[in-house]
């Protein structure tokens, strides 16, 4: 029994330490550096100045946070529901007995495993590009003149539904493992009285994927909230207004941008601590509005 015991022990230290020091270690140190004016993320804790919420304030007073923020917020409603629900219609069709589903999951799914640089670069110079893009051909083919799809106005939704093509394919694939593990008897019953396939869908599958609906809604909630990628693809020389959001500010702050003239290292670990929260917050609003959703079948 001692030895089992040894045993489990040291196979389990590499994974505690690892977790320690790559994990508990820059979380505490964060939420700690959020309370102090700290200039760069390197320096020691006896440079550190204690500023009490000083970083709070600062960032909640900031117009481009708030912009940042704005934009996450429509990102995440916006973008959410037509990911979630364009993931949910493809998964029952997939999954509804098709012809050539195999094949209509893979190209769905396609985009996912292309890289994001790849796939946004293809958006910016074959899609929204002003002189040769696809969709200002598809407005002179019926008589428009060319949009500006990436000036000012347009590039935030452009980005956003770029974002959106790009991510319905991996919430789809979610969706479809929890249809796929719904008892076909309680489909079978229910088409021999007599509902059909609509009724099926809000009575029987709908319900039971209110634990994927809580999960996707959880993964979507990270995903926008470590939005970079695309901002930086979408404005890669300064920092728009219609493109930033906090993550984006937060680099800005730390690493230096446009308008940013001193690093403050505080101010950014302020930001991180906050979208930690904004994630928290939403995890436990879902766990709240789908409770008991976990059913037995």
């Amino acid at each position: 029994m001692r030895k089992n015991k040894a045993m489990i022990f040291w196979f389990c230290l590499p994974a505690a330490l690892t977790l320690l020091v790559m994990f508990v270690y820059p979380v505490c140190r964060t939420v700690l550096m959020s309370f102090f004016q700290v200039e760069s993320v390197t320096a020691t804790m006896a440079d550190w100045s204690f500023y009490g919420l000083g970083n709070y304030t600062k960032i909640f007073g900031s117009a481009s946070f708030l912009t940042s923020m704005r934009n996450m917020l429509l990102i995440w409603i916006v973008g959410g529901v037509l990911t979630l629900f364009l993931a949910m219609l493809m998964a029952v069709v997939v999954t509804s007995g098709i012809r050539g589903k195999k094949f209509f999951r893979a190209a769905i799914y396609l985009p996912n495993i292309i890289s994001a640089v790849a796939l946004a670069t293809m958006w910016i110079q074959y899609i929204f590009n002003y002189d040769y893009g696809l969709l200002n051909e598809f407005v002179q083919l019926f008589g428009g003149d060319k949009v500006k799809w990436l000036g000012t106005d347009m590039k935030f939704w452009a980005m956003t539904f770029s974002f959106v093509f790009g991510s319905v394919g991996y919430y789809m694939l979610i969706y479809i493992s929890g249809i796929e593990g719904i008892p076909q008897d309680l489909h079978e019953a229910a088409t021999i009285d007599g509902a059909g396939k609509a009724r099926q869908f809000f009575s029987i599958t709908l319900p039971l994927l209110k634990g994927v609906i809580k999960t996707s809604i959880t993964f979507w909630s990270i995903n926008t909230t470590t939005f970079f990628l695309w901002t930086k693809m979408f404005s890669p020389i300064d920092t728009e207004s219609s493109t930033i959001v906090p993550v984006i500010y937060l680099y800005d702050m730390v690493f230096g941008g446009k308008g940013i003239t001193t690093r403050d290292a505080g101010a950014g670990a302020a930001v991180g601590v906050v979208l930690t929260l904004i994630i928290i917050g939403v995890y436990l609003i879902t766990e709240w509005l789908f409770k008991g959703s976990d059913l037995e079948y």
